[in-house]
């Protein structure tokens, strides 16, 4: 669990800045020239004010007000003329400037997430009949505050662009100097990190994909285990989000690659919602050949709903989205089991040759001047006859284990082609002509359950507070080696966030921020539950194998729980 605190304290020429809280809180006071956000998603406004001869005009009124909501800040421009609003949400804003013996001044101003914003205003002389300049077109606006280089993702391409899975980091793509990756950020490759609903293998900046820091809502919501990204809201959540390439400021070094910072929407003083289902099943879709048999080759069903608006306008405001994702799919995976006969002791059909080991004795062309090598074995041993072992050396156990937990071959043998093998020669017992002789379809199971709810509140000065909550539970079953065992997740990852902008002054804002991001992780095997006390009985006690949770002997197939794959964070193993 990931407890952080963000503050900020700003005035137009000076800031101070709480630099980070994680167990104990440490606060540091730097004097810079204008204010800087620590991974705040909050956007800013600022600029000077001019008359015609462009001489700066101290004393201004300027008035921002928000498209969405109607919020409202005002600031006096100072001595040199200079303004600058801090705390404001993404969104559409009209910007008004009114000075004595000056005409008013309006304009559209669009702020994006984390962006400090810089807009020079140019005040013409009022007549004796006031004159009002309105422009309908948005402002062109200047970003001189640093030199980070990146691209912001609107609404509208979260909205618009088609998105396959409905995974918000595919739109990270569309940023210049970004590409998909690999590894274990992709959730489906390492069993050490089994999320593949919540994948974030993206590289930025040519940086590996464990280089990423992740802020959901100016705040971390990142996994330290391998830099990924710890809950993924769904897009209707999303109101924008700024990618980060490089050259980033100081406030932005959780990572040494991308910097990604999501921020959710909030209500309006409209009502607005959608809802919709995406849904994929095996009665259109084509099957490859070896899914003829499969009942379940593709099923997805990805649906959802969201709603904002007001509960007193201009106000108090909410959003609300839940989506949910129903996920199986048949796994083909061809394995090797032990025939009938090799169940008996007949490798006849192996490819290479099995030797008694209690025939040990001394290899009497053995040549001492040359060096112990497979030509020149100082002890050799006598190979069973026809390649069958006698049933008085097969330990009883292990035969009545392979007969009860390992399958007969379902497959025509010697037609698949074989590994393990050396110019066609093989190299392990079941590599030759008994190999590749089992066919395994079972189906995987993903299930996906988010939500997000946001409360805005905004207050007579200008104070504004929110709240948000959201989290995404993951549960599903993924096939392993043989039929009757594979490992099942159960994950939850939860982010919070209370965040208070209070207005002391024209001049001075405090913006605070609590943020809890949490993430839980459980995976255990699925264990023949109703055969335990057999596997138990043939494997654990028996002293066959020290490890009675996973066998694998030469090229046949695994049988058990993948040892790597008991994961961190919860429940590892509840069997053995």
């Amino acid at each position: 669990m990931i407890l952080t605190l963000v503050g900020h304290l700003t005035r137009v020429r000076k800031s101070w800045r709480i630099l980070a809280f994680t167990g104990a809180v440490q606060l540091l006071l730097s004097l810079i020239a204008f204010p800087v956000f620590a991974q705040s998603n909050y956007a800013s406004l600022g600029g000077t004010v001019y008359d015609p001869q462009h001489q700066a005009i101290p004393g201004a009124s300027v008035q921002i007000t928000s498209d969405s909501t109607h919020a409202v800040r005002q600031i006096i421009s100072n001595e040199q003329g200079m303004f600058q609003i801090t705390g404001l949400l993404p969104d559409l804003y009209e910007v008004t400037v009114l000075a004595p013996g000056f005409a008013l001044f309006n304009q559209s101003v669009r702020l994006e997430v984390g962006q400090p914003t810089t807009l020079d205003v140019d005040l013409n002389l009022s007549s004796l009949s006031t004159t009002v300049q309105v422009e309908t077109q948005t402002a062109s606006v200047l970003r001189t505050t640093d030199a980070s280089v990146g691209e912001v993702v609107e609404r509208n391409s979260i909205r618009n662009l088609p998105l396959n899975g409905r995974m918000l980091i595919d739109l990270v793509l569309t940023v210049p100097g970004t590409h998909e990756s690999h590894g274990a950020q992709s959730g489906d490759t390492s069993p050490l990190y089994w999320r593949p609903g919540q994948r974030s293998a993206v590289s930025i900046g040519g940086n590996r994909p464990n280089a990423n820091y992740f802020l959901l809502d100016g705040a971390t919501n990142t996994d330290p285990t391998f830099n990924t990204l710890n809950l993924s809201p769904s897009p209707d959540t999303v109101q924008e989000f700024q990618v980060v390439t490089g050259s980033y400021s100081a406030e932005m070094g959780g990572a040494g690659g991308g910097q990604i910072n999501i921020a959710t929407r909030t209500g309006t003083n409209e009502f607005h919602g959608t809802a919709y289902e995406f849904l994929r099943n095996n009665v259109f879709d084509a099957r490859a050949f070896n899914e003829m048999n499969s009942s379940s080759h593709l099923v997805r069903n990805n649906f959802g709903a969201s709603l904002g608006g007001p509960i007193v306008r201009n106000k108090s405001f909410f959003f609300f989205n839940y989506e949910g994702l129903r996920h199986t799919q048949s796994m083909t995976m061809i394995d090797t089991v032990p025939t009938a006969g090799e169940v008996t002791g007949d490798f006849s059909m192996a490819g290479v040759t099995i030797y008694n080991p209690f025939s040990s004795h001394p290899n009497p062309s053995f040549d001492p001047s040359k060096p112990i090598s497979p030509s020149n074995p100082q002890v050799i041993r006598d190979a069973f006859s026809g390649n069958k072992i006698p049933q008085n050396l097969i330990d009883p156990k292990a035969q009545q284990f392979l007969r009860q937990f390992i399958p007969r071959p379902n497959m025509d043998m010697g037609m698949n082609g074989c590994g393990m093998t050396m110019m066609g020669v093989p190299l392990v017992v079941g590599g030759g002509a008994d190999c590749n002789n089992y066919l395994d379809t079972r189906n995987e199971h993903h299930v996906t359950d988010q939500a997000t709810i946001r409360f805005d509140q905004t207050f007579k000065r200008g104070d504004s507070l929110f709240a948000r909550y959201s989290f995404s539970s993951e549960r599903g079953f993924t096939p392993q080696n043989l039929p009757g065992f594979g490992a099942n997740h159960d994950n939850l990852s939860q982010n919070g966030t209370v965040g208070w902008n209070h207005i002391f002054s024209p001049r001075m804002v405090n913006m605070g921020t609590i943020t809890v991001s949490r993430l839980a992780m459980h995976n255990y095997g699925n264990w023949l539950w109703r055969r335990r006390r057999i596997w138990r009985a043939l494997v654990c006690r028996s002293g066959l194998f020290r490890n009675g949770r996973y066998i694998h002997r030469d090229s046949y197939a695994r049988v058990g729980h993948d040892s790597g794959s008991a994961r961190h964070r919860g429940l590892a193993n509840r069997t053995t």
